[in-house]
């Protein structure tokens, strides 16, 4: 579990989870949060994936929108911290599925 304060004060509480393609915990200054606000993810190499797997996952962040930052009472340069946490939905080939 990772806790840490953001640019501007907000709080942020996450955990990338065991099956690499998940978060088990996402919270923003306590509310429950949805990567899907921020972003998704693609595997952005499924010809070279194992049956049953991903090739090269990616965690393809998107544009800033108001309606996020308000939900999450966050700012611009606070979504892009954010962001760059989510990172870690990034994870390259596996084959866990199988």
């Amino acid at each position: 579990m990772k806790e840490m304060v953001l640019a501007n004060g907000s709080k942020l509480k996450y955990e990338c989870g065991g099956a690499y393609c998940y978060l088990p915990c996402f919270e923003i200054n306590g509310i429950e949060a949805d990567y899907h606000d921020f972003g998704t993810k693609e595997d952005i190499d499924p010809e070279n994936a194992p049956e049953y797997g991903c090739g090269n996952m990616k965690f393809l962040p998107t544009e800033c929108e108001k309606k996020v930052l308000e939900k999450y009472g966050i700012t611009e340069k606070e979504y892009n911290q954010i962001c760059k946490e989510l990172d870690c939905l990034s994870f390259g080939s596996c084959g866990w599925c199988e």
